[in-house]
């Protein structure tokens, strides 16, 4: 699609600017504003092995390792109690967050004590999709979202999934046999892998359809450049020229029944109004705890420190995790606030102008004026703008850019990790634990995490 074409090395260039990071001197985040609405995200970062795509930090799963974090991970959920923010929406991510159940089922109802959680959101595996598992989480989760990225055997072998999560007619049953055992259940899939086909994209809709899930998110492949050049050198460049017929194709597979509906741009529910994917569309702001967690505060982004090492000892020591920040001018507060309403099917013109003293048209002329003049836009009156297919393929687009920008600041945060602890990411590598006694913050390292 020319317009995508056009678009994307715009966002690319932006992002280059936008994710310039600074080094955070301070002990804690900002306290909260009075009457702002925040979620509370949590990450885990370990994995029983690690997917060659994936951009997220994550590490090795070890028992020394993974203990002493969920302690320190409580520990800083406590500090960001006593700063006076409180959450109705709690968002677990990973890694793979229920690496250690009892561990998990800990740290929710902590939240849960500490904050007036109402709803919690938790990312698990496939091979997790077991009776134990329900039957913890259950009462504690409202909506699980089950990484698949695929049903194909092929595809599942190449992202290295097949042996530990077993094949494609599995994961579906495992789906099946939970059927109603959460508000929400959402699975992740991924399109225009390198090797995929529309045959095989097809098939994945098709057994998504039947697998009896209540939501899909159907994400682009996302690469940042380190792992794009994983990918060519092992299964093929990503050929993002099939992108928008891939994603018309799913989407058109997923909807054209009324079986599901998008709430976002590429998230498929089959009722409204249910928890989603991206927590960033309902909540624009948020605070992250955990090793490599972002935080958005007041137009300000805080990126916690992607060391374990460096985790344990900044909590252990009386801080909070953060590393480096950056705090944005006004008229890039506008443009992120026009990428993730829209990315959620609307913008509500009032609310843009009540809160930024300008309306849209004038706040981003530019902006406006492309999405105008390539049919991005369905309504646009004087109360809000919505999207066509066209509108919403280049939100996918544009959230693409977006995602593997934030996947080059964590690629930059692994390079500027010890020795040990990139040994454990891309080698055999001994521990470089999670300290749990408290010690002293260390040095800075420099100006990005």
């Amino acid at each position: 699609m020319l317009a995508e074409r056009l678009l994307t090395p715009v966002v690319h260039t932006l992002n280059k600017r936008y994710l310039a990071l600074e080094h955070f001197g301070g002990e804690a985040l900002p306290g909260p504003r009075p009457g702002s609405k925040y979620l509370l995200y949590v990450h885990i970062p370990f994995c029983q092995r690690l997917c060659p795509y994936c951009s997220f930090n994550r590490f090795p799963f070890s028992e020394e390792r993974a203990v002493p974090y969920f302690t320190r991970l409580r520990q800083e959920m406590r500090m960001v109690a006593d700063l006076g923010y409180d959450f109705d929406s709690m968002y677990v991510g990973g890694g793979t967050p229920t690496i250690m159940l009892d561990e998990l089922c800990a740290t929710i109802d902590l939240a849960r004590e500490l904050f007036s959680i109402r709803e919690v959101s938790s990312e698990t595996n496939p091979n997790h999709l077991l009776p134990e598992y329900v039957e913890a989480l259950s009462s504690r989760v409202q909506r699980f979202s089950v990484g698949v990225q695929s049903f194909d055997d092929s595809l599942l072998r190449q992202m290295d999934r097949y042996d530990k999560y077993g094949s494609g007619e599995q994961i579906v049953s495992r789906l099946h046999d939970i059927q109603g055992a959460f508000h929400s259940m959402n699975v992740d899939m991924i399109f225009n892998f390198p090797s995929q086909t529309s045959e095989m994209l097809a098939r994945d809709v098709e057994l998504l359809r039947e697998s009896g899930c209540n939501q899909t998110t159907f994400y682009p492949l996302m690469a940042s450049p380190a792992v794009n050049r994983q990918l060519s050198r092992t299964v093929g460049r990503v050929d993002y020229a099939r992108e928008a017929r891939f994603y018309a194709q799913l989407s058109e597979g997923l909807t054209h029944d009324g079986m599901f509906e998008h709430t976002t741009a590429w998230t498929f529910s089959r009722t409204a109004g249910g928890m989603i994917d991206e927590y960033i569309v309902d909540y624009e702001q948020y605070v992250g705890i955990g090793s490599g967690a972002f935080s958005y505060l007041d137009g300000a982004l805080y990126v916690n420190t992607f060391s374990l090492r460096d985790y344990g000892r900044l909590v252990g020591g009386g801080r909070m995790s953060v590393s480096a920040h950056r705090t944005f001018a006004p008229h890039e507060r506008m443009r992120y606030r026009f990428l993730m309403q829209l990315f959620g099917l609307r913008l509500d013109k009032r609310d843009f102008e009540r809160d930024f003293g300008v309306s849209i048209e004038r706040g981003l002329a530019m902006e406006i004026a492309y999405m105008r003049a390539v049919g991005a836009f369905d309504r646009d009156d004087d109360e809000e703008l919505t999207l066509t297919p066209r509108g919403r393929y280049l939100m996918v687009a544009m959230m693409r850019e977006f995602f593997v920008g934030v996947n080059q600041v964590r690629d930059q945060a692994r390079a500027a990790l010890t020795a040990e602890e990139r040994e454990l990411l891309f080698g055999e590598g001994g521990d470089a634990g999670c300290s749990a006694e408290p010690g002293a913050p260390p040095p800075a390292t420099g100006g990005r995490p």
